[in-house]
């Protein structure tokens, strides 16, 4: 039995919530469950525009796949919203130069599949806390190359600027992961509007300290703002085998 709760927050220093969030334990189309979170760009509200779209595509897309293979189902479903995005922008002046990031995660049984464009994230929090996907930002190409380390890479200038957004070119290329989980893993789906204002090892602490699912999200949140909440803020926590953890 899979259990999950999502949340999304305007955070203390923005006007819109250009974040946009699924989240469903029931199947759609040929996967078991669901959950997406997508972080918007672009001047006035193109951003959110553009989140929300790109989620409506990929679960159009996912509904509507005969695939069996759920990469080949992710990856087909992004590339669509891709050319929806660029669509849109290109019959609309104000909606110009928008994009999101993406990342989208489906459980079926042990295994994770996974799906990221841009520096949203998804990590795997057991024993340790393990960040699954890599950024596409510049700042994450710069600490690749050994130009800065992790630390200064949490406060760089330019942490903002990404490097591969859903709509931001005529192709996009996503990256794809997949992994066997283990009884008591939970997956966390996040905006950099969490990692930006709570570092990794205090994300792991709120996550396993046992309190209940809700509660341990609402507190990433309120964690989030309390640490200056200068983004949007979106977070999905699963329990892939929570019954197993029950029986344990």
């Amino acid at each position: 039995m899979l259990r999950s709760y999502a949340l999304t927050d305007i955070g203390q220093r923005r006007q819109l919530n250009q974040d946009f969030i699924y989240c469903s334990e029931a199947p759609v189309g040929n996967l078991p469950n669901v959950f997406i979170v997508a972080d918007g760009m672009g001047g006035h509200n193109a951003g959110g525009y553009a989140s929300v779209l790109a989620v409506e595509t990929v679960l159009e897309e996912i509904g509507a796949s005969f695939e069996k293979n759920p990469t080949k189902i992710l990856g087909h479903a992004i590339t669509r919203a891709n050319t929806a995005l660029r669509e849109r922008a290109s019959e609309h002046f104000s909606l110009s130069g928008m994009g999101t990031t993406l990342v989208a995660a489906t459980c079926i049984g042990r295994y994770l599949e996974v799906a990221n464009v841009g520096d949203s994230r998804l990590y795997v929090v057991g024993e340790e806390i393990t960040q699954i996907t890599v950024d596409h930002s510049l700042v994450e190409e710069m600490v690749r190359m050994g130009g800065i380390n992790r630390e200064e890479a949490r406060n760089h200038p330019d942490k903002n600027i990404i490097t591969r957004a859903v709509g931001a070119k005529d192709e996009v290329e996503v990256d794809f992961f997949n992994l066997e989980l283990q009884t008591g893993d939970m997956v966390l789906l996040c905006s950099d509007g969490l990692t930006n204002m709570v570092d990794d090892e205090t994300i792991c602490r709120i996550l396993k300290n046992g309190r209940g699912l809700r509660d341990r999200v609402e507190e990433l949140v309120e964690t989030a703002n309390a640490n200056g909440g200068r983004d949007n803020i979106s977070v999905i926590v699963i329990e892939p085998l929570a019954d197993e953890v029950e029986h344990d």
